[in-house]
């Protein structure tokens, strides 16, 4: 039989009040005892006295044995599900931010009180990739995982495609309807999808990287010449993070625009959905679909989790146990289309080799293949120039499972 969970609840935005519409409809074993709010006047749907600004008055509650996290402060996050983990109880939580930054902390305080920290919700929304990375791929070689792991991010450019929409009218569009922040610099420019490939990759190979070493690159840079020069290919562009095994010792992760084509699984998720791609060495290649944001889609993950500590659920992140001696790498050559305007930014990023170039007026590109840390070591220079970067595997004649074979015979 389930035992009782008694919830604390921390944030009662989108997700949470996406949470409490579902856990009213279901019969489950659990009650939320006191939600934690950082507004006391703002009207709330809920009766008041369930409602405190105070989060000791959770933390310190002997009676509260289970606390859900979904606030956006990073840090105050973080001192509230490891004081909570710290005093016995289970957490739930949706802080992909947090989470990514101090995993290995995280990990550590599980172990040392006994604890469960869940966290399904922080990554792809409604889609179950955390719990099947580790259960039901807990016995198989992964050789890359990769997808569309921001709705923001892919409803701007599924309105730049598919509408023709400009890139600052599309972002407008996505914050007002709620898929985009104020600030909408973690969404475009690939962090947000970077914490959630971190936490991701844990769980895929046993490693623990810190966000900060991990590249990304974002579609802030978008110009209409991208988008025309993929409606000529009879390609789209995504941005896609992905973390792969290049052998026994190595493993790289990148976040990057990329071209796609009709017969990939990514060309038709549009709008803010999300989708993972798991290429295995005995299941080969599977999808995982559905809505990446959102207070219900979401809610959902975190309720799933919570439902799982009624039966003492906790990660054994067996991948680290199992898999000694595997690093993060960023020696790896992918094959990428650069738009730019200086030439001295292509000079800089030192090419392997350039299979293809364009000149005309201000719209210049080149095609070829470079060492991931050339990128890492531009970034900045990139970003100023306002040039575009895509991996372009799907242009260079080469496909991605050469791409990977070619780097990890390079170790």
């Amino acid at each position: 039989m389930s035992k009782k969970l008694n919830i604390g609840l921390f944030g009662f935005g989108v997700v949470g009040q996406g949470l409490y519409d579902i856990i009213k409809t279901k019969h489950l074993n659990l009650e939320i005892v006191k939600i934690a709010i950082k507004d006391s006047h703002k009207q709330r749907t809920l009766p008041a006295h369930l409602f405190t600004t105070e989060r000791d008055e959770l933390l310190n509650n002997p009676e509260i044995n289970t606390i859900v996290e979904l606030i956006n402060d990073t840090e105050a996050a973080f001192d509230i599900v490891s004081r909570a983990l710290s005093s016995g109880k289970n957490v739930v939580s949706a802080s992909k931010k947090m989470i990514a930054i101090h995993l290995n902390e995280l990990i550590a305080l599980q172990h040392k009180h006994g604890t469960s920290l869940l966290y399904e919700g922080a990554v792809c929304g409604s889609i179950p990739i955390i719990r099947n990375l580790e259960e039901y791929y807990d016995n198989e070689l992964l050789h890359s995982i990769s997808g569309i792991f921001n709705g923001s991010s892919n409803y701007i450019l599924s309105k730049g495609f598919n509408e023709n929409m400009d890139y600052d009218t599309a972002l407008k569009q996505a914050q007002d309807l709620g898929f985009a922040e104020t600030d909408p610099t973690s969404d475009v420019g690939g962090f947000d999808a970077k914490y959630k490939l971190v936490i991701a990759a844990a769980h895929a190979y046993g490693v623990v990287v810190k966000p900060e070493d991990v590249f990304n690159l974002g579609i802030q840079n978008l110009s209409a010449h991208d988008l025309q020069y993929a409606r000529e290919k009879n390609l789209k562009i995504k941005l896609v993070p992905a973390a792969k095994e290049l052998d026994e010792h190595h493993v790289a992760l990148f976040v990057l625009p990329k071209f796609v084509n009709e017969k990939e699984f990514l060309y038709n998720v549009e709008y803010e959905y999300n989708g993972v791609i798991v290429q295995a060495a005995f299941a080969d290649q599977q999808f995982f679909f559905g809505k990446g944001a959102g207070g219900h889609p979401t809610g959902s993950a975190v309720l799933s989790d919570i439902a799982a500590l009624r039966y003492d659920y906790q990660y054994e992140y067996k991948k680290a146990k199992e898999r000694d001696g595997l690093n993060f790498t960023n020696n790896i050559e992918l094959n990428i289309y650069l738009r730019y305007e200086d030439e001295s930014l292509v000079e800089a990023l030192n090419f392997a080799h350039i299979h293809e170039r364009y000149y005309s007026g201000s719209y210049k590109f080149v095609i070829g293949k470079i060492n991931l840390q050339n990128l890492v070591d531009n970034q900045e220079l990139i970003l100023i120039s306002r040039a575009f970067v895509a991996f372009a595997d799907q242009l260079s004649g080469v496909s991605l499972a050469s791409e990977v074979k070619q780097a990890a015979e390079a170790f």
